[in-house]
């Protein structure tokens, strides 16, 4: 066991077993100053003040002072695309010289180019260079992270993909959930035969994802130029029947009916809702959704951000994503991601980080293992400097404050 002692806060503490935080619920964020915590194994065992510690017996353990640092809960990503190949820094120019995301894709680019280069990795370089990028995320204190298919768009190439996403979760000491993403484009070779894509998508690639186990999760784009409610709503029928439950990209670039089918459908998560209207907003409030905002496209595409504000006034459980993928948001600093919240989306520090941590865990249904300090979860956090304030963490989002980072117990 591990005592970690003379913390100057612990942050995000949960002693009611809460799964997530909704509508005012989302302003709590819960300290305890001058702290302890217990570390038995992979799990946190007890925590409490310092005044309090005194006399307690615990056995034999290893004593680790904080001095002073802040403890927090890992964030928990719900929404990424990091299985890719090279990167593409050639869309970046064409953004700076003003073409629009849409323009991109209509160009042959975008998804299509990642899916070309995909093509061309082998699954090993693949898993290379998506473990590099784990690697990062860790480090700055991410401890669960969901991660899609959607670059391979042929059946071999997003099992390949999915098989990375596997090696993956076996590698890493953070939680990893699967999501398969077919229907993330139309694939090149089916370019202007979208049925039949869809007929892809239903008749080989969802039997084979499903017989192979690959994916806890479907996600569909389902947006203007891609794929329509009736499309989304036939390869999740598809995807139900080999008990993957799911995860929906709507609303990115119009109001495309993408929450209405997800929420008709049981999604766990809507995701993007960066045009939703109060019509959307209604609709999640009589589900168990959970709409998911990803302020870092927003910040590289120059587009609107989502309405997580007005999401939360209607009493909705808002989390926040990094969306990490190479085209519209090349970065997995869920610290930003929340920063982002706050000076963009204009929410209080502590809903930016309920959103990015207890709130995101259940998005991916990891929330009995992560997103909060309580006994009987995973000891996944990350310490800082001593801080001012719980605001500085956010307001200060460039200064390199995180000092330590531990996943199962282990420091890494």
């Amino acid at each position: 066991m591990k005592l970690l002692t003379n913390i100057g806060a612990l942050a995000g503490v949960d002693r009611s077993g809460i799964k997530l935080r909704r509508g005012d619920e989302m302003a709590e964020f819960p300290l305890l100053r001058d702290a302890w915590l217990l570390v038995d194994g992979e799990r946190i065992a007890a925590f409490g003040e310092m005044a309090e510690l005194s006399g307690r017996e615990f056995g034999a353990v290893e004593t680790v002072d904080m001095q002073g640092g802040w403890v927090f809960p890992s964030f928990c990503d719900s929404h990424t695309h990091i299985v890719y190949a090279g990167n593409r820094a050639g869309e970046f120019i064409d953004k700076i010289n003003g073409l629009s995301y849409e323009e991109i894709a209509a160009r042959g680019g975008g998804i299509l180019n990642s899916a070309d280069l995909l093509h061309r990795t082998s699954e090993d370089e693949l898993f290379r260079q998506a473990m590099e990028r784990v690697g990062e995320m860790i480090a700055k204190g991410t401890g669960a992270v969901e991660i899609k298919s959607g670059y391979g768009l042929t059946v071999e190439d997003e099992l390949k993909m999915l098989r990375v996403i596997r090696r993956i979760a076996q590698s890493v000491p953070a939680v990893v959930r699967s999501t398969f993403l077919g229907a993330h484009a139309v694939g090149r070779a089916y370019v202007g035969r979208q049925s039949e894509y869809v007929d892809l998508v239903c008749n080989e690639m969802i039997p084979e994802v499903g017989c192979e186990k690959l994916a806890d999760y479907i996600d569909v784009f389902c947006d203007k130029g891609f794929f329509t409610p009736a499309e989304t709503a036939r390869m999740l029928e598809e995807a139900a029947k080999w008990g993957m439950k799911p995860k929906i990209h709507a609303n990115e670039l119009d109001v495309s009916g993408g929450v209405q089918v997800g929420v008709a459908h049981g999604a766990v998560s809507v995701d993007h809702l960066e045009r939703t209207t109060e019509v959307e907003i209604e609709v999640l409030k009589n589900s168990s959704t959970i709409p998911t905002v990803l302020p870092g496209a927003s910040f590289f595409l120059g587009m609107p951000y989502g309405n997580a504000k007005g999401m939360i006034a209607a009493g909705l459980p808002v989390a926040l994503a990094s969306d990490y993928n190479p085209g519209s948001s090349p970065s997995g600093d869920m610290r930003f991601v929340a920063s982002l919240g706050c000076i963009r989306m204009k929410l209080l520090p502590e809903q930016a980080l309920n959103a990015a941590t207890i709130n995101g865990a259940a998005a991916m249904e990891v929330a009995g293992d992560a997103g909060s300090i309580a006994v009987g979860k995973l000891a996944n956090f990350f310490v800082t400097a001593p801080l001012p304030s719980l605001a500085f963490l956010l307001y200060a989002y460039t200064t390199p404050l995180i000092t330590q980072v531990w996943l199962r117990g282990m420091r890494q």
